[in-house]
């Protein structure tokens, strides 16, 4: 089961809105908006973007590193860490 199951309606409902938004955006765009406008918009999307992304690296930390980290040995719990890490990187990278 993913960490965010419990939250997957409000995250489903968080990325349609999003959706929304760059449905926007290309109108935007189809209409040629003021360049700045559209650029604004964008920050606000990937503003969006980056908030669902933390949400659900907040929840893999809590449901999937902790469940690993309950476990005996080290290897799970390593593995999971590799995993946030990396997708934190990628989170950054945007």
């Amino acid at each position: 089961m993913a960490g965010y199951s419990d939250d997957k309606t409000a995250y489903l409902n968080r990325l349609k809105r999003i959706e929304g938004q760059v449905r926007g955006l290309q109108r935007m765009v189809d209409e040629d908006i003021y360049c700045i406008d559209v650029l604004t918009q964008i920050a606000s999307v990937t503003k969006a973007l980056q908030g669902v992304g933390m949400g659900l690296l907040d929840e893999h930390i809590h449901h999937c590193v902790k469940e690993a980290a309950d476990q005996p040995g080290d290897a799970a719990f390593d593995e999971k860490v590799e995993e946030v890490m990396s997708a934190v990187g990628r989170l950054l990278r945007t």
